[in-house]
């Protein structure tokens, strides 16, 4: 994205310092001690819970609810930990009202939840906050393993590796660890440098060096990291964004999502982005909504969503689509970009309506304007450097608990094949390949 004070349309500090502050304030507070417990109260703490099934790491939500209702929060955090590390985290940002609050009894018979997201991060944050780290490593095994990417799926498969007793290097390509945690979600999601706090509290295991600058296919290669460790596991994400295919797509304001949303993250006065008047994005996943979001938060007047199919085939969930137009985003179902144009700098998109069809989503001919000074590309990313790994589609191909093509590799989280792109599923993948991992290291 440029920040170029030369580009028309796009400004940094369209607000004050009070709307900034109020705009990215904590999406949903934290409960204290007594709201705890009338949330905790409101579980049946059923036997056979639906719950853990919804939930891609399988905590045991009843236990720690009853845990925090017994008022033991440390007790529940274990429950938690034991099963997602970074449970912190996944309290935040995990889709809850499409997993385990979904599935919860309390939905189906009341239509509303027991809040287990925020229950989850009343525990996690009472240990945290105390300082303490509830775990510590086995004797060392005398074995090294190198995990390449510090983000979810790379912390789990770490944490849990040096809980084994084994000596880890993780290689992580930025500047900061984090991954998705620390560049790639809503800053209101995960305020107050959350998601830095939580990798400094996961590195209290001890047992795990973190290298950062270094990137795969840049500055080290899967055959150097096979020759040099007992084993390898790839976490680091997906590094390309797909392009959109379209006329005027290299014009000055059109941006991809990912970069702008990462340096939204890293920003130390939010004043100083700049942002259109008039922004749409393009893409209908999580990425999309938090840039749209984000663009309103930051002052834009208006903020246009613009997704190819309707809004049940939108990845983002109801829950997301509500919150986007509760901050003023409109999101336009069933219509593609077709050009952008402008002299230089984009000023409008061009979009074609389209419809499903028999041989695939085709375009109507019908076509319509909206005024566009700031374009970004939400449409998902692509894997980097594979090596000679088996792929599958445009993801590393994996058989079981993430084993790949290649004896003594693993893989997990975006940059496999295995399932949904969210931080609880990737910190699952990354727990469950390091448990293999150990067994293969111990056979």
């Amino acid at each position: 994205m440029s920040n170029s004070p030369f580009t028309p349309g796009i400004a940094p500090a369209r607000l004050d310092r009070a709307e900034y502050a109020a705009n990215f304030a904590d999406l949903h507070a934290p409960l204290d001690d007594h709201e705890a417990l009338v949330a905790a109260d409101r579980c049946y703490f059923c036997h056979d819970a639906p719950c853990i099934t919804a939930c891609p790491t399988s905590i045991d939500i009843p236990l720690f609810i009853r845990q925090i209702a017994t008022d033991t929060p440390e007790a529940a955090a274990r429950t938690i930990f034991d099963q997602n590390i970074l449970g912190g985290m996944c309290a935040r940002v995990c889709p809850t009202e499409t997993l385990c609050e979904e599935a919860c009894v309390r939905e189906a018979a009341e239509g509303k939840p027991v809040e287990i997201g925020r229950l989850q991060r009343y525990a996690t944050d009472t240990v945290m906050a105390a300082g303490t780290h509830p775990y510590s490593r086995a004797a060392p095994t005398g074995r090294k393993v190198a995990v390449v990417g510090a983000g979810p799926a790379g912390l789990a498969c770490a944490h849990r590796l040096a809980m084994k007793g084994h000596d880890v290097d993780i290689f992580e390509a930025r500047e900061k660890p984090g991954g998705l945690n620390e560049y790639g979600i809503a800053a209101y999601k995960t305020v107050g440098g959350f998601a830095e706090a939580e990798v400094n509290w996961l590195m209290q295991i001890g047992g795990i060096r973190m290298l950062n600058g270094r990137a795969l296919g840049r500055d080290l290669t899967l055959e150097e990291l096979r020759g040099d460790y007992d084993a390898v596991f790839l976490g680091m994400g997906l590094a390309g964004v797909n392009a959109l295919r379209t006329d005027g797509e290299d014009k000055e304001g059109v941006a991809n999502a990912v970069d702008f949303i990462a340096d939204l993250r890293q920003a130390g006065d939010l004043s100083s982005l700049p942002v259109g008047r008039n922004v749409v994005v393009i893409g209908g996943g999580m990425t999309a909504v938090d840039a749209a979001v984000q663009s309103k938060l930051l002052g834009a007047e208006n903020v246009t969503i613009l997704y190819r199919r309707g809004r049940d085939a939108m990845p983002a969930s109801r829950y997301e689509q509500d919150l986007a137009a509760s901050k003023g985003v409109r999101i336009i179902f069933n219509a593609m970009p077709v050009r952008m144009t402008g002299n230089g700098a984009v000023q409008a998109l061009e979009a074609e309506y389209t419809t499903q069809t028999p041989e695939g989503l085709k375009g109507t001919g019908e076509r319509f304007t909206l005024p566009a000074d700031q374009v970004f590309k939400a449409i998902g990313q692509s894997l980097g450097d594979a090596g000679a790994l088996k792929l599958d589609g445009r993801k590393i191909a994996i058989t079981g608990a993430g084993r790949t093509s290649e004896a003594g590799v693993w893989a997990g989280g975006d940059c496999a094949s295995s399932g949904d792109d969210l931080t609880v599923t990737a910190v699952a993948e990354g727990r469950d390949a390091a448990e293999d991992i150990h067994a293969s290291l111990s056979a």
